[in-house]
């Protein structure tokens, strides 16, 4: 039966007392490990990135969000600007209203105040001051002045 141990030789630094075997598995372990925490460092390494990324993200989104924050309150300006224009229009075409029922009012008291006139006028035999016929008055055309003759001196050109 062969031994599983090596034989101690003098000049080996006491690693000759732990059988191969052993320091075979405990390098392997140790193999292991390392590849482990090599493998544990990629992935933190690629966490950490996707991370990065995530949170610039984030920051893009921030910033749009709050971009689309400030046009909102924009608009929402700009809408109720346009609510209060709209309500001053509002009550001025109301005056405007008011006002136009008023002229068709004084209107019909013309009228009405014509008719009486004419009237009195009939029953006084009196001539109508107006007879709703206008005499248009023929407009006159502007006279053209004469240009004088104004005699060319010594070295000036005539043009005619």
């Amino acid at each position: 039966m062969k031994s599983r141990y090596k034989k101690k030789s003098k000049n080996s630094s006491g690693a000759g007392n732990v059988p191969f075997c052993s320091r075979t598995r405990a390098a392997a372990a140790l193999r292991m490990r390392q590849i482990a925490l090599d493998n544990q460092i990629r992935t933190i390494r690629r966490l950490r990135d996707q991370l990065a990324t995530e949170r610039r993200g984030l920051a893009t989104t921030k910033k749009e969000l709050e971009d689309t924050q400030v046009a909102l309150e924009a608009s929402h300006k700009v809408i109720a600007g346009l609510t209060e224009i709209g309500l001053s229009m509002s009550t001025k075409i109301d005056k405007m209203k008011a006002q136009h029922l008023i002229i068709e009012a004084l209107v019909d008291e013309k009228d009405s105040l014509l008719l009486t006139i004419q009237g009195l006028q009939e029953a006084n035999n009196a001539p109508a001051p107006f007879d709703g016929d206008w005499e248009e008055e023929p407009e006159e055309e502007p006279e053209e002045e004469e240009i004088e003759d104004i005699p060319l001196g010594e070295g000036e050109i005539d043009d005619e």
